[in-house]
């Protein structure tokens, strides 16, 4: 990042592609830097987000970066520090990274506010809540071949994008006309904007997947069963959450008896869980008084044999007697006090 160089998006400086993240130095490429299981292709994708009237819920600057689904990056105006999500991304970066990058994205949270004011002019606008998004990334196909883009945003439509193939920014609206001639005429703008999308961002990308992969390698999954009775019909829901798993592809299905349900199995998406590691849910509707056995089944790379967990009808049956006899207790509690509070009245009468 280069601190405080956005003066206003007619005027950008140079330094804003120099300034981009990690762009301190490009990491070798060898074969060392592409995780062996690399199989597909691979995303690194950065947003910024900026808004002209914050709340407390939403804060006036914000930047977080991804290496596929998974964050691994997190700044806002609010806490002023940027943040790792996930403990592997510790050991891809200088033990300083931290605070480089937290300066520098306190920088951007300042150019961008300064270009909210002057998109405000630039669209005639005097009033109500306004947003300035500057996306920018890489990926790694399955071929190996790579890609890059990056491009601003204003109150959700395209305001100017940089074309890789052509290596000229383009406006995407009248407004974006006098910024894209300005950058266009800039060479060293243009050839630090191609050199981060084609070497830089695509070696930190490679980077973060050699770390991630040697600290996610094949995590087993965990999965738990539980249930909830529903209110039609008493019937019951079970769940099974299965959680802590990579990499992200996974199975999970009931069983009835031993035999697959995948028709009334309900599948959730599988989600990242922000550790590195994903998670996801199975759910089935069922009568609780019926005699079947239920288990979830869960499939996934890292387990030698599907890992099998039932549902235990026995603790549901306790479970129910449990409510069932404290409902019996209040319920004779109650007619206690009753009859205690009518035998004071009439020993008061007499």
């Amino acid at each position: 990042m280069c601190a405080g160089c956005i003066v206003g998006l007619g005027i950008l400086v140079p330094c804003l592609v120099a300034g981009l993240r990690e762009t301190r130095e490009t990491p070798q490429l060898n074969s060392t830097m592409v995780p062996s299981s690399s199989a597909g292709s691979h995303s690194y994708r950065h947003f910024y987000t900026g808004v002209s009237n914050p709340s407390p819920d939403v804060p006036g600057f914000t930047a977080v970066g991804y290496v596929d689904d998974q964050q691994i990056l997190h700044y806002d105006s609010e806490r002023q520090r940027e943040e790792p999500r996930g403990d592997w991304v510790q050991g891809a970066v200088d033990p300083d990274f931290w605070d480089t990058e937290t300066g520098s994205l306190r920088g951007w949270q300042g150019g961008f506010e300064s270009n909210l004011v002057t998109l405000r002019y630039r669209y005639n606008q005097t009033r109500g809540s306004h947003t300035l998004q500057f996306m920018y990334g890489c990926e790694v196909g399955e071929d190996g071949g790579t890609g890059g883009y990056m491009q601003f945003g204003y109150d959700g439509g395209d305001f100017i994008s940089y074309d890789l193939g052509a290596r000229t920014w383009v406006a995407g609206t009248t407004q974006a006309r006098v910024t894209q001639r300005r950058w266009n005429e800039d060479r060293i703008l243009l050839q630090l904007t191609r050199s981060y999308l084609e070497e830089t961002c695509v070696a930190w990308l490679r980077r973060y997947l050699q770390h991630g992969e040697a600290a996610r390698q094949s995590k087993h999954p965990v999965a738990e069963v539980s249930h909830r009775p529903l209110s039609r019909d008493g019937r019951t829901a079970l769940c099974c959450r299965v959680h802590g798993f990579y990499p992200r592809d996974v199975a999970v299905v009931w069983l009835k008896n031993g035999e697959a349900q995948p028709q009334e199995t309900r599948s959730s998406w599988v989600l990242p869980s922000g550790d590195g590691t994903y998670q996801t849910w199975a759910t089935i509707e069922i009568d609780p008084s019926s005699n079947h056995d239920y288990s979830c089944r869960v499939e996934h790379v890292s387990l030698g044999a599907a890992l099998r967990v039932s549902w235990d009808k026995g603790r549901n049956k306790s479970n129910l007697m449990l409510i069932v006899g404290t409902v019996i207790g209040v319920i004779m509690l109650v007619i206690a006090g009753v009859g205690a509070a009518v035998h004071w009245r009439r020993c008061a009468l007499h």
